[in-house]
């Protein structure tokens, strides 16, 4: 069937108008708000628009500072009014992007908030959620991210947009203080070393008696000197859970850990098999078991806490722990690589790979956290290694070269350094 002249006349019109308004469509950032919430427990900051952008992202790298990206090449900032200083809030600066904007929120250096993302109701404005937390909680949180440096990605430097008396106005750059003052927030500065079992527990029982917890406290001390004595590991502290023969249980362990605020929790471990020569090193980080292997490890290092805990880490726990910690876990795994090449390239041990398994230590850990198994003391060639001066030295220097490459590797992408601008 033919259409008329003058309907299809119509339709073309139609179709015309609409991609002219849609071509010319644009998100316009016009206010950003700051209002306490309802139940008094902080604040909510709301980035009103007309239209929802493409996509967002909130992080918080620092204590008092949350960054968020506003994914839309078409966002339009034209008379955007930014809400006045206050107590809590410092300062706002947005910083125009290729993929959209870049915007920062400074928060008080005594204002404690963790902070959360997501969509209000109307689906266009942005809600950034500003929960009153204590000092620990938000360092320990906002560990897990690495600060976003704009200034390398601007379109244009004098397109930075700031809060200042509810204008905005052009900025130049902050300071080489405002940049080595986020920088020292962010700087990788203390390693928790957990040396596994001690006291009545003496962990696995080795060829001819060997005991497992004397073996990891002396490697756990090398770790600890080298580290120490390091130019390049120069301001990092080093914390111990046990520097004697002294028994920590599991609940202990985890407060010990979260109270010391360290950036990375390496536990120090030896295996043991029924077969004697069953050799090799291990490095696991937090996750779901994925062979019987890696379960039968895992009950055997959480086995000591039967008389302390009686319930076993669940599935549900796993994937409630890595849905709040995904940055943690993500860290984690990235050093227990690093770890296992040092493994096999610097110590030239045999490799067992690195692997997931539900061990209660590094769950109650909130920080980047790692267990290594040195290798089998059931084993009677492998337990003579790691009994030996040589042997203990050789796989604490392997520990070390890992943990000062990762330190190297984090501070080189801190988005905030002195040489950034």
């Amino acid at each position: 069937m033919r259409i008329p002249f003058f309907s299809r006349a119509l339709l073309l019109l139609f179709i015309f108008l609409f991609s002219c308004v849609s071509s010319y469509a644009q998100t316009q950032l016009y206010r950003v708000s700051n209002t306490a919430r309802s139940d008094g427990m902080g604040y909510v900051v709301r980035f009103h628009q007309t239209a929802p952008v493409d996509s967002f992202e909130v992080i918080q790298p620092a204590p008092d500072l949350i960054q968020m990206v506003l994914y839309d090449e078409e966002i339009d900032t034209t008379g955007l009014q930014l809400p006045e200083q206050s107590e809590k809030l410092k300062e706002v600066r947005l910083y125009k992007l290729e993929y959209g904007y870049g915007i920062d929120i400074y928060l008080a250096d005594d204002a404690y908030y963790q902070s959360r993302g997501y969509l209000d109701q109307n689906g266009s404005d942005v809600l950034v959620s500003l929960e009153v937390s204590t000092e620990r909680e938000v360092n320990r949180f906002s560990q897990q991210f690495l600060a976003r440096n704009w200034y390398e990605e601007l379109v244009d430097l004098g397109s930075t947009l700031q809060l200042e008396n509810q204008e905005v106005t052009n900025s130049s750059p902050p300071t080489d203080d405002f940049y080595n003052n986020v920088k020292d927030k962010l700087r990788f500065d203390k390693i928790v070393i957990d040396p596994g079992h001690g006291g009545w527990d003496p962990g696995s029982i080795g060829y001819k008696g060997v005991k497992e917890k004397d073996i990891t406290l002396a490697v756990a001390k090398r770790l600890g000197e080298y580290i120490q004595n390091s130019p390049e590991m120069e301001g990092v502290e080093v914390v111990y859970t046990r520097e004697d023969d002294t028994y920590l249980g599991l609940a202990e362990l985890g407060h010990f850990a979260n109270i010391a605020e360290g950036d990375l929790y390496i536990s120090i471990h030896c295996n043991a098999f029924d077969d004697q020569y069953v050799r090799g090193a291990e490095v696991y980080f937090l996750g779901l078991h994925k062979s019987d292997a890696s379960f039968e490890v895992m009950k055997r290092e959480n086995s000591v806490f039967k008389n302390e805990v009686d319930k076993e880490l669940t599935e549900e726990d796993l994937l409630v722990y890595e849905l709040a910690h995904s940055g943690f876990i993500a860290t984690s795994e990235k050093i227990a690589y690093m770890i296992e090449d040092q493994f096999k390239n610097r110590a030239q041990r045999k490799s067992r790979g690195v692997k997931q398994a539900g061990f209660q230590v590094l769950f109650e850990a909130s920080m980047p956290a790692v267990l290594v198994e040195l290798g089998f003391i059931s084993n009677p060639s492998e337990q003579r290694f790691l009994t030996s001066d040589y042997g203990q030295t050789i796989m604490a220097s392997a520990l070390f070269r890992a943990v000062r490459n990762y330190k190297v590797e984090y501070e080189e992408k801190q988005a905030y350094s002195a040489t950034s601008n």
